[in-house]
């Protein structure tokens, strides 16, 4: 490209961009070899869902990832960058049925349009090693995962009680079930009790929290939703024996507390509608088995336990208490979970909110046990409300005067040396809020479980020789339900150990799995095997992972179990999947709607001077909402394409990377671009004044004087400091220093535009200043860099440029910029050497054009140097 001769050309991103794009393309620059023996460098974002299309809102998390790919590679590693598609689950399903298409057809147009749009951001992106967990070739080696944790004891069938979406007509994790309503649907959610398979997470517990004290580069907030969600908790199980049972009962209910110096106030015990005396006892009666069935009409989230009315089952039945036989009522309680615990509790009223609201409702005792501090007895009542906080024990027996670590020991020393039936009534146990992750979902689109079950054998794996078991094309979704239980080939097959007729697995698998190994996938080469060990050691773990903190529960965790248990079964050597985590904010915009309360595009508004806005061509009102998350649904959106046609990606990818950290939200506004595009325009002017004024390569004199130093000094810093804010994800303050970087240099071309000719050693400054410009920035706004790059002659590109070396001499400050008052206010500054003379700086300020200015041919009356902090001028 030839130079432009003034600075007043603008940049064309409408044509630079698409033409840089596809020279990067061509070149194959950004695919990845694994036999490279440059370190390595894994950087990945979450992958979508290809839900349709997607919003620049989308984008932040991406250009934010590439940003780092771009940066390592030119720090000298082998970048793995990798793309694909969390291609199963239920809206693809959903819109077969709303648009009678397939899904399959519906997620691989989605995703067509959708990798487009991310080609238009300029990612730096392998897309050679593209997945989409839909395709055979993917689930299919998920189904041998599963068969290898089956075989090594991590997966399990039972029945067990789960939440029932009525609209999807699928089981939900508890994760998924939010306010009591299914995470997609919005319906509310029913208990109901289903043959499951289930991956042992549970028993992982202690490792997955141990584990996190290792990972010193995840976000603290994210490690603690983990540890809550883990939940350990250290108590007793304590045994209740029971006074009256019926013939074949059980003759005892044992509880799990964390609060065993609670125990002298217990008033009732209460069991799961699932607990197996709930289940004998419901069998004989109708009353306690229609009550049953109305708890299952509930979720089992803790956070609809929670809020739920409290309803409760007098089943009749008493326990002796097991601090002094005194009989306690049973009841079958609808907030009693079975997979908590042992799915029985005491209820203590006193100082527990859900034991009050159940206790104040059947009108059962309720006696307070923990004393506040500085509190009369005598006046200390709970009747109205528990207390929960600390204090000693009181109407308590041996426990009286404790507090209420010293109590709990008390209780469980007494209770571990008490025996009946030839076993402690206490005993020590360390209990976990987590459960077992159950897979199972009773729709199509997702991965086959690879089982038949075989009315003699039971469930049997699949042979390996017969996998993947695919998905069947022709189904249809004219009926509610799991087609594949209605398809009427598909599911009958020979049992693989006897020969008998027998049934396929219909349910699949819950689509988190899909999204707990696909990093591993990544590590494999194109062609190769989709785990290959080798590969996927080289690259494990993920040096930086980026997404939502939406995630932070369910799909990092069972990333990290899934992980855990692929090296226990010996596919891979790490244990963490994600050394580095990352979790950006969100893009946020305004909202609007029209008259009629229609949600609008900010493309349909036009924004008046004074505040108003309307819909453009015409004078209709505009509802201007607070900025929200970008969503489809209300509309605030903005397509990239439109970004790219008016300002281009580059001016979008600056603006996400500004003024906001990239841990917050931060709100997209015209006002914001619009700044960004000046910016782009700004460095482009300042590449294509410095080729004009220093149109070759010189080499460097032996001498900078000292404009040419003070030019070197800030470009040398700004690579170092650039850099340092890149590693530590500080993005906007990388962007802010850049701006600063851009006055100095404005100002040196200034200054360099007044003299007749540019002295070797400051053209030699301008060229290396913008040289080192155009490299920091090339991450950033990489299209703009490549066109600079060529402007300047730089061989090569720039996105395979290295990162500029900053001399270490350059990066020492050997001066010092002192303000200046004159009669006590500020009116200017100085730069000096530090080890500057107070006489030697009085002199400088002295030939200052500001000071002659305000003394006026006078001589001042005194000036005062405070060595490397201020001067003080006395006119």
């Amino acid at each position: 490209m030839t130079p432009p001769s003034t600075t007043t050309e603008r940049y064309n991103a409408r044509e630079a961009e698409p033409r840089w794009q596809k020279i990067w393309d061509e070149r194959g620059i950004y695919r990845t070899a694994n036999a490279d023996p440059r370190p390595k460098y894994y950087v990945l974002e979450m992958f979508p869902y290809p839900s349709g299309r997607i919003h620049i809102g989308h984008g932040r998390n991406y250009v934010m990832g590439d940003v780092v790919a771009r940066f390592k590679r030119m720090k000298g590693f082998n970048v793995l960058h990798p793309m694909g598609w969390d291609a199963f689950g239920l809206p693809a399903e959903n819109a077969a049925i709303e648009r009678n298409t397939h899904p399959g057809k519906w997620t691989y147009e989605n995703i067509a349009t959708m990798r487009e749009q991310l080609k238009l951001l300029g990612l730096s992106l392998d897309w050679s090693r593209e997945i989409a967990t839909c395709d055979p070739s993917y689930y299919g080696e998920q189904q041998r995962i599963f068969l290898e944790f089956l075989k090594g004891g991590f997966v399990y069938r039972r029945e067990s009680e789960v939440n029932w979406d009525p609209v999807d007509n699928t089981v939900l994790a508890n994760e998924q079930v939010i306010d009591g309503r299914g995470w997609r649907s919005g319906a509310l959610v029913e208990r109901r009790k289903l043959a499951q398979w289930f991956f042992r997470i549970s028993d992982a517990s202690e490792e997955l929290l141990a584990g996190l004290d290792t990972l010193e580069r995840w976000p603290d907030k994210v490690r603690l939703m983990q540890r809550n969600w883990i939940g350990r908790s250290e108590g007793l199980h304590v045994r209740f024996m029971l006074d009256n049972a019926p013939a074949g009962l059980p003759s005892e209910v044992k509880v799990y507390t964390t609060r065993p110096d609670t125990l002298f106030g217990a008033s009732f015990l209460a069991l799961s509608p699932g607990h197996p005396l709930t289940e004998a006892l419901a069998q004989d009666n109708a009353a306690l088995k229609a009550f049953v069935e109305e708890c299952r009409r509930g979720g089992t989230s803790t956070a609809e336990i929670e809020t739920q009315e409290k309803m409760g089952f007098d089943t009749g039945l008493t326990v002796r208490h097991p601090l002094g036989g005194k009989p306690v009522p049973v009841y079958v309680a609808n907030f009693v979970l079975m997979d908590y615990g042992t799915g029985a509790i005491f209820g203590c009223p006193g100082h527990d909110q859900r034991d009050h609201d159940f206790a104040t409702k059947y009108r059962l005792p309720i006696v307070p046990v923990v004393l506040a501090p500085d509190v009369d007895p005598a006046a200390f009542s709970v009747a109205d409300a528990p207390y929960d906080g600390d204090g000693t024990l009181f109407n308590s027996g041996f426990l009286d005067g404790l507090n209420v670590p010293a109590a709990k020991e008390a209780v469980a020393l007494r209770l571990e040396n008490e025996i009946a039936g030839n076993a402690p009534v206490g005993e020590r146990a360390v209990n976990y809020r987590l459960r077992d992750w159950g897979i199972s979902r009773q729709r199509y689109w997702g991965c086959p479980i690879p089982i038949i079950h075989c009315d003699a054998c039971g469930p049997v794996p699949v042979p390996q020789d017969q996998l993947p078991v695919r998905l069947p094309e022709d189904v249809s979704f004219d009926q509610p339900g799991n087609p594949l239980d209605r398809h009427p080939t598909w599911k009958h097959v020979n049992c693989p150990s006897c020969g008998a007729p027998a049934r396929r697995e219909t349910d699949t698998m819950d689509t988190f799995v899909d999204s707990s190994w696909y990093f591993a996938r990544f590590a494999s080469e194109p062609g190769t095997d989709p785990l290959q060990k080798d590969a996927a050691d080289s690259w494990l773990a993920v040096d930086q992972y980026i997404g939502g903190i939406e995630h932070a529960i369910l799909h990092l965790l069972y990333s990290r179990f899934f992980t855990r248990t692929l090296h226990k079964t010996g596919r891979v050597s790490v244990k963490e999947p994600f050394a580095g985590l990352f979790t950006q904010g969100m893009i946020v915009h305004e909202t609007y709607k029209d008259s009629a309360g229609k949600w609008l595009f900010p493309e349909e508004v036009e924004k008046r001077p004074d505040g108003t806005a309307v819909r453009i061509g015409t004078e209709e009102p505009v509802t201007v909402g607070a900025p929200e998350k970008m969503s489809k649904s209300k509309r605030n959106v903005v397509p990239p394409e439109v970004v790219a046609d008016t300002y281009g990606v580059d001016c979008a990818r600056w603006f996400m990377l500004s003024d906001t950290p990239p841990e917050r939200d931060s709100e997209w506004t015209s006002a914001g671009i619009e700044g960004a595009w000046r910016f782009v325009q700004r460095i482009w002017r300042l590449v294509g004044d410095t080729a004009a004024l220093a149109p070759v390569e010189v080499a460097p004199p032996d001498n900078f004087g000292p404009e040419s130093t003070a030019l070197r000094r800030a470009a040398h810093r700004l690579a170092a400091q650039v850099a340092d804010d890149v590693e530590r994800l500080r993005f906007n303050v990388a962007v802010a220093r850049v701006h600063g970087f851009a006055n100095e240099f404005g100002d040196a071309l200034a200054q360099a535009r007044k003299a007749d000719t540019v002295a070797p050693d400051l053209a030699f400054a301008l060229r290396e200043a913008a040289s080192i410009l155009v490299a920091v920035v090339a991450p950033m706004v990489p299209h703009l860099a490549e066109e600079c790059w060529t402007v300047l002659g730089r061989d090569g590109l720039a996105a395979t440029a290295s990162w500029p070396a900053s001399d270490p001499a350059l990066l020492v400050d050997d001066t010092v910029t002192l303000p200046i008052q004159i009669n006590g206010k500020r009116r200017g500054e100085i730069t000096v050497p530090k080890e500057a003379s107070p006489a030697e700086v009085e002199q400088a300020v002295l030939a200052l054009d500001l000071i002659a200015q305000a003394l006026d041919g006078r001589a001042p009356k005194r000036i005062i140097v405070v060595p490397q902090r201020i001067v003080n001028v006395v006119a």
